[in-house]
């Protein structure tokens, strides 16, 4: 399998709000840089978005190695809370609904398909791909302002 490199950021204007997302895929040589955003949305909407966009994008299981600065993302996935959520019917362990299932299960299925190493990263640091990210992240949100 293809080792891949995707880097990801939402952002939001509100919460909710008008919302954006980037990411950027990475093998090899080869680096592309993919962009949306929708009018009402929540941050960790667009967080959710731009893992599975960048995923989408792929069009053959790969290995990911996944940087986001998305606690939410990363925590969910890395410690099985989206998993607990969806085998308990989109119920967290403190009984409320879980957020955006919509998004999890999508991207759940995606996770299965590739293989995912996730990372964490400090948003507005020195990553310049994160940094990027959120560039394309922000552009988005404010042309629908």
């Amino acid at each position: 399998m293809k080792t891949v490199t995707l880097y990801t950021d939402g952002a939001c204007s509100g919460n909710p709000g008008p919302g954006g997302w980037g990411a950027i895929l990475m093998y090899g040589p080869h680096k592309k840089e993919l962009s949306g955003g929708e009018r009402n949305t929540t941050n960790n909407r667009m967080e959710l978005t731009a893992v599975i966009r960048g995923l989408e994008a792929l069009n053959e299981p790969c290995i990911v190695d996944l940087y986001s600065d998305s606690k939410y993302v990363i925590d969910a996935l890395e410690k099985g809370w989206a998993k607990g959520w969806k085998a308990r019917g989109w119920v967290k362990a403190d009984k409320k609904p879980a957020l955006n299932p919509d998004l999890w299960d999508r991207l759940l299925a995606l996770c299965d398909k590739h293989t995912v190493k996730l990372h964490w990263v400090k948003g507005h640091a020195e990553n310049p791909y994160n940094n990027r990210c959120d560039e394309l992240a922000v552009g988005e949100w404010q042309k629908l302002k």
